[in-house]
């Protein structure tokens, strides 16, 4: 019997829900007066909406 479903096939399928993951680095100062980074990995729709992430800490 052959395979009704390829690799490729499955692939496709993963591809057509895909969203971007974005490294967002932001710095911010301590009590202290130290430079310290928060970094999060957040997932975006499309690159235009890059400009609007904001991170908390």
């Amino acid at each position: 019997m052959a395979k009704k479903q390829t690799f490729g096939d499955k692939m496709s399928k993963k591809a057509a829900a895909s969203s971007i993951n974005v490294r967002v680095i932001k710095p911010y100062h301590t009590d202290k007066g130290n430079m310290k980074y928060l970094e999060r990995f957040v997932k975006i729709g499309d690159l235009s909406e890059v400009d609007k992430i904001d991170i908390n800490r």
